[in-house]
């Protein structure tokens, strides 16, 4: 790799490792962390940001504070994987707010859903008034976490090369 190219690498890593800490620094604080000045720091977290390395910025919320203390984690298997169904459970899934995220897996079910809710009522609620609703949902899964152990929203970024 050249020499350029490595240090742009190792500014990039830099600069994504501070915003992944704290999303909020400004960009003169970010500059002084990476060694930067202003101007080309803002360049480069512009260009992340058009290039979709940074998908978007957000305030990590207290679950328990904000009133959905309750975290399921559900396994899906649907009956059919035509193209149809597919696509009628992923967008179900994606407008309701309750589940945060949703995985199409391997192994012994179909997708892995993330839900938060106030309660387990409000969990059946969501289970028999939409999941089991949707058509070709064919068994879940359910299971409640006891406590969370980690909680970490940043990647582990690959370490530039050194030189």
């Amino acid at each position: 790799m050249a020499s350029r190219d490595l240090i742009e690498e190792r500014l990039r890593y830099r600069i994504l490792t501070e915003l992944q800490r704290n999303g909020r620094l400004t960009n003169q604080e970010l500059a002084q962390r990476v060694n930067l000045s202003p101007s080309p720091c803002w360049r480069r977290v512009k260009d992340l940001e058009e290039s979709g390395v940074i998908r978007g910025y957000a305030a990590l919320l207290d679950p328990e504070k904000v009133g959905v203390p309750v975290c399921v984690f559900t396994l899906i298997n649907l009956e059919m994987h035509s193209s149809e169904s597919l696509e009628a459970f992923q967008e179900a899934v994606r407008i309701r707010p309750e589940i945060l995220e949703c995985y199409a897996i391997t192994g012994d079910a179909d997708f892995l859903l993330k839900i938060r809710v106030p309660d387990i009522r409000a969990y059946e609620r969501l289970l028999n008034d939409v999941i089991f609703r949707i058509p070709g949902v064919k068994h879940v899964k359910s299971s409640f976490t006891l406590r969370e152990v980690k909680y970490d929203t940043a990647l582990p970024l690959p370490r530039p090369a050194e030189a």
